[in-house]
């Protein structure tokens, strides 16, 4: 699934950056963002995608798209927040 939603994410002009808790090398390069939005990581869902400003510095979280959808409709949820 996440490579479709790669793939819209880059039509779409977003960069996506799919961050595994098990990729701990990775995870520990986004946490921060993670632990801003889910402190406890409790209400998270899975699969859970935050769209952020600047992910590699002073980011903005603008948005989450949480869990799977069907075709079309991550599309969909997604272009509300292209900038």
């Amino acid at each position: 699934m996440s490579f479709y939603d790669q793939k819209v994410a880059e039509e779409l002009g977003m960069e996506f950056v799919d961050v595994k808790m098990q990729d701990t090398a990775t995870y520990r390069k986004y946490r921060k963002i993670l632990l801003t939005q889910y402190p406890d990581k409790a209400e998270m869902g899975w699969p859970t995608y935050l769209v952020c400003k600047n992910p590699e510095g002073e980011f903005e979280i603008i948005g989450e798209v949480k869990g799977a959808h069907p075709k079309g409709e991550f599309r969909t949820r997604l272009q509300e927040f292209t900038i």
